[in-house]
């Protein structure tokens, strides 16, 4: 932010009370022509906290999109103290074509951040993004769902090691979080590393909107907004009860033994028990059938929507749940409890 309030970026600047829809070029495609990504920015007449909001830095992911485009046209923001960036459409090449990647060499932008002038096309778009619209932020909310074929409930993802960062995610009001640092290249890890604290979102399934998986994201903005100061007459929102995922959550992962056709017994959100049966994996002729169960309590972020496996593809992502947690859980779903700790 300039001395007077404005946000500056490479190009312009937005004053306070103003609010700016552009269209910021990062690259160009094979024929010369500009590739633009879309930015609302709306700096509030009164000063507080810069925040960005991004989504499909993989063009497949939608849910997000509606998440930023409804908080930037949708939302009362007259009273708005500080300056939100709000990026619908990170990746407009992927998008475009409907696919993750960028389509040049297939690259993924969410590896590639904070980006290098002179290096690889996707690390030049990030580089554009970042110095102009990440790096100026206090804070960020980077929106993404599962990959294609698989369906995440509702979480985030943060590093809860960072306080600041631990503020953010909390805020956010979600059950679930799940505690990592974030992978080299990615804009929330690179970002969070550099000081400007930021969450991932991730939510539901790639090509579609869910409604409501994004009205709870934008109950979540909204509570993070308010733990900030951005907009008044709001309150932090208490999601009923939390758990925060620690170690390396990838181990559980449950990934199929055998090839062939799923019958899944359960939906993503979903309170499972030891030795419940997950889903069942069967052959054309169903007289082949492999049973796969829990291997301990827990909740299941994430589920297979495309029914149809390899030997080692993931059938879903379960996370042990403590006692307390899950009691409450089990209140909140319905669920007698069975089993003790």
């Amino acid at each position: 932010m300039s001395d007077d309030g404005a946000f500056t970026y490479n190009g312009g600047k937005v004053a306070p009370g103003e609010t700016q829809n552009i269209r910021y070029g990062i690259s160009e495609t094979y024929l010369g022509d500009p590739v633009r990504i879309p930015v609302t920015i709306i700096n509030g007449e009164q000063p507080g906290s810069t925040a960005f909001l991004s989504a499909a830095a993989h063009g497949d992911e939608l849910n997000g999109i509606e998440v930023v485009r409804e908080v930037a046209h949708e939302w009362d923001l007259t009273d708005l103290a500080g300056t939100l960036v709000c990026m619908p459409v990170l990746n407009v090449p992927g998008f475009l074509a409907q696919q993750r990647y960028l389509p040049i060499y297939d690259r993924d932008l969410n590896r590639s951040f904070p980006g290098r002038q002179g290096s690889t096309s996707a690390k030049r778009m990030a580089h554009r993004i970042y110095t102009n619209f990440i790096e100026p932020c206090d804070l960020g909310i980077d929106l993404h769902t599962s990959t294609r074929g698989r369906t995440n409930m509702l979480h985030v993802r943060a590093d809860m090691a960072d306080p600041e960062v631990h503020r953010l995610a909390l805020a956010f009001g979600t059950n679930v979080v799940l505690d990592s640092e974030g992978s080299d290249g990615t804009l929330r890890g690179e970002a969070s590393r550099d000081g400007t604290p930021t969450i991932t979102i991730e939510m539901g399934e790639a090509h579609r909107f869910q409604r409501e998986l994004i009205d709870e994201a934008l109950a979540g903005v909204e509570s993070v907004f308010a733990e900030y100061g951005l907009l008044p007459n709001t309150t932090v929102r208490w999601p009923g009860w939390r758990t925060i995922i620690t170690g390396d959550h990838e181990k559980t992962w449950i990934r199929a033994d055998v090839g062939g056709i799923v019958d899944m017994y359960h939906e993503g959100g979903a309170l499972v028990y030891e030795d419940d049966v997950i889903c069942t994996i069967t052959n054309p002729f169903k007289n082949d059938n492999t049973v796969v169960t829990a291997p301990f309590t827990g909740l299941l972020v994430g589920v297979l929507e495309n029914p149809v496996v390899y030997p080692g593809n993931p059938l879903c992502h379960l996370v042990e749940l403590g006692g307390q947690t899950r009691q409450a859980v089990e209140a909140q779903q319905g669920r007698s409890t069975v089993a003790s700790d």
